[in-house]
């Protein structure tokens, strides 16, 4: 037990305990912030690499898009509900949305 006292008050072991408490919980990179900031890097690396796939996608498209008349057709019917001279298009909505916008919108005229 005596060991145990004169190896804790000496100096020096007294220095790395008081530098380890320092440098883990009172400094300005400190454990907890150190943590922290590793998960907000792993998930900004994520992002970065999920937008370079969809730039990668969109390029693409933006290419096919440029040299296939097909694929132009397809796009302007498929997103801008273009249609030709003498069809009838037909939308089908899910009916699961159209109850979530219905919803969403009492929500909104209730809030005026």
């Amino acid at each position: 037990m005596r060991k145990a006292i004169t190896f804790f008050t000496n100096k020096y072991v007294l220095a790395i305990i008081l530098f380890i408490v320092w440098m883990c919980f009172f400094d300005q990179r400190d454990l907890f912030n150190t943590i922290d900031q590793k998960k907000t890097l792993n998930d900004l690396l994520a992002k970065k690499h999920y937008y370079e796939q969809e730039i990668t996608a969109a390029q693409q498209e933006l290419t096919d898009l440029q040299n296939n008349s097909t694929a132009l057709e397809k796009f302007a019917r498929e997103k801008y509900l273009m249609k030709r001279d003498g069809e009838d298009i037909y939308i089908i909505e899910d009916t699961t949305q159209i109850k979530k916008r219905v919803i969403h919108n009492n929500i909104h005229i209730n809030a005026f």
